[in-house]
């Protein structure tokens, strides 16, 4: 199992002119029109390393939603960011861009008997796991293992937010929907080459670009385009998992509903977190 090190994450200051960043540079919102609204990660992506978003504002009007993928080309050096990432940036070479839609967002292959055979071994391997806590929450995606615990989008604390949050878990809302949880990062395929995936709502959508140079850094774009309005990077821990976070996943176990939260004698700081989180 690939080893992933994980640092903070940050977007670029490079970025589309229609773009503002928030001051922690952890929020992209785009202020007007419906393009100019490409990002970049600060650092290149380690292998196995996602970097995930979650939609936060959407605007009506537009057709179109997020694009997200990989781009070798050091945005420092780039004499103009342009104004779309499809088909400009990409156009430029070097970028590998995938369009989330409503729906259709699964890549579907034409396998050949060999990868049929792979795939298979793939599905015996996942069902002779030893089901286990570290099993039960991890996303594997061949041989880079990440943690479900945030890649899931969660909604607002109401009335019927018990019935939205298994709508995230089983991936029956639209991807582009608020609170839905996109991420992209690029997974090691022999030497000097990998395939890059996108992971929405924790269920990963397949190979959407093969054979993509690792030889250079790979940094991630994100294009915050047409109807989604703002994004915001969520933070992955890997390895093991802080205690704030084992006490978060604790009390959430024994709880049939977020708001119940406020029935318990718990710090309110404490509360929000597992409210939010």
């Amino acid at each position: 199992m690939a080893a992933v090190l994980g640092q903070f994450m940050e977007f670029h200051p490079v970025h589309g002119t229609n773009v503002r960043l928030d001051l922690s540079r952890t929020r992209a919102t785009r202020v007007e029109s419906f393009a100019n609204g490409i990002c970049f990660s600060k650092h290149p992506l380690n292998p196995g390393e996602i970097f995930l978003l979650e939609i936060e504002d959407k605007e009506l009007g537009w057709c179109g939603h997020l694009r997200i993928g990989l781009t070798a080309r050091d945005p420092q050096t780039l004499e103009t960011v342009p104004e779309y990432s499809l088909p400009d940036l990409v156009d430029q070479g070097e970028s590998w861009v995938f369009a989330i839609t409503r729906n259709h967002n699964k890549v579907i292959e034409d396998d050949t008997h060999e990868e049929v055979e792979q795939a298979a071994d793939g599905r015996n391997e996942e069902r002779n796991r030893p089901k286990s806590f570290f099993t039960d929450t991890h996303l594997y995606i061949e041989n880079v293992c990440i943690p479900k615990d945030k890649l899931v989008g969660r909604s607002r604390p109401g009335r019927f937010s018990h019935i939205l949050d298994d709508l995230y878990k089983t991936n029956a809302l639209p991807p582009t929907a608020r609170r839905s949880r996109i991420g992209v990062l690029y997974v090691p395929k022999g030497q000097g080459f990998a395939d890059m995936h996108i992971v929405i709502n924790g269920e990963d959508m397949g190979a959407s670009a093969k054979g993509i140079p690792t030889n250079q850094p790979l940094y991630a774009v994100i294009d915050v385009f047409a109807a989604t309005k703002c994004v915001r990077i969520v933070q992955v821990e890997y390895g093991f998992a802080s205690l704030q976070t084992l006490c978060r996943k604790t009390i959430q176990k024994h709880i049939v509903h977020r708001m119940a939260l406020d029935w318990l004698e718990l710090p309110e700081l404490l509360k929000n977190y597992c409210k939010f989180e």
